[in-house]
């Protein structure tokens, strides 16, 4: 049986979170959430270029996406308006 050893394309989590223009805490939350897989290599945190490739596709379709809610001030600007 022959060794075969395939290499992964990865990138840095704080420079993908960088280059999209997102802050580490975003970037932690969506780790905790299960949104983005990372790869974690003498405690540096790094992502694939297939995990990328996977959270823009579910990002563009959609998946993401939560609605808004009014805040406390519009919700009692309302209120009072009524």
């Amino acid at each position: 049986m022959e060794n075969q050893t395939s290499t992964v394309k990865m990138i840095s989590l704080n420079k993908f979170l960088e280059q999209i223009g997102v802050t580490p805490t975003t970037g932690w939350r969506w780790r905790k959430r299960g949104v983005l897989k990372t790869i974690n290599i003498y405690g540096r945190l790094y992502i694939s270029e297939e995990a990328i490739a996977d959270f823009l596709r579910r990002a563009n379709a959609g998946e993401f996406a939560v609605e808004s809610k009014p805040g406390k001030k519009a919700t009692h600007r309302a209120l009072l308006r009524d």
